[in-house]
């Protein structure tokens, strides 16, 4: 099947297409709002761009992927271009692109943002196109669950040895002190499983808590701070609806 019969099937759908040269390589991977008519368009007519000309005179195969939205498109275009590195792909490359929410691989998880993944066995959710929905992800996360900030070694060892002291985070409710040993692991481990639902999607706990404070501040008559909670509330219902979150490792 030659390229143009395989556009001549290309779906009107949002997706991601893939280029390849004659020795099988992948070499551009580009997204579409309406996978048909982009595609097409590199063979329809002749470019000025000599890089562009070249890309096209190498492909000799085409591939893609429908997913349901832009952003999932956007999202996976990312993840593809890190996973091979195509030639004529010069943005995206770079693993800081995009941020994560990052569960880290360690005794009571520090959960937190970061545009960098190591294997080093922690979770990364993302990677995230808009940066504030991650952040008011983040922000309620950590406003329902008092995750530690601090990057101390919670041995079960070095607590038992007395090694670290409470600070702030603790006194102002913002910490439950497992560096003394005042929060058990399984309690702990317990509040990462329900922020793991909760960056999946699963976040009709977050809703019944925002519909609780915005009472709260109606009751109050703090306008002002149920309008912001209003945002948020608006802001994960978006992200509830998301399709796709892509992992950081490609496997189907």
């Amino acid at each position: 099947m030659t390229i143009n019969d395989k556009i001549k099937l290309l779906p009107q759908k949002p997706g991601v297409y893939q280029y390849f040269n004659k020795d099988g390589v992948i070499i551009y991977v580009g997204k579409a709002k309406n996978l048909k008519k982009r595609v097409y368009s590199y063979f329809a007519k002749k470019h000025d761009f000599g890089k562009l000309r070249r890309l096209v005179s190498q492909i000799v195969d085409l591939q893609f992927i429908v997913v349901d939205t832009e952003l999932d498109a956007l999202l996976l275009e990312n993840n593809l271009i890190k996973k091979y590195q195509p030639k004529y792909n010069v943005m995206l490359k770079d693993d800081k692109t995009y941020p994560w929410i990052c569960i880290k691989n360690e005794r009571f998880p520090r959960v937190l943002a970061t545009r960098r993944v190591i294997k080093d066995g922690s979770l990364y959710f993302g990677p995230y196109a808009s940066v504030k929905m991650m952040n008011t992800m983040l922000d309620l996360l950590n406003k329902m669950f008092p995750f530690r900030t601090c990057k101390f070694a919670l041995s079960e060892e070095n607590i038992n040895k007395q090694k670290f002291r409470v600070c702030l985070e603790y006194h102002i409710k913002r910490c439950l002190g497992p560096c003394e040993n005042k929060q058990t692991e399984e309690s702990y481990m317990a509040m990462i499983e329900q922020a793991k639902a909760i960056i999946k999607g699963d976040i009709q706990q977050v809703n019944t808590y925002l519909q609780s404070e915005i009472a709260k501040c109606a009751e109050d008559l703090n306008f002002e701070q149920a309008a912001e909670l209003k945002s948020s509330l608006d802001i994960l219902n978006a992200y509830q609806v998301k399709s796709t979150v892509v992992s950081p490792t490609i496997h189907n």
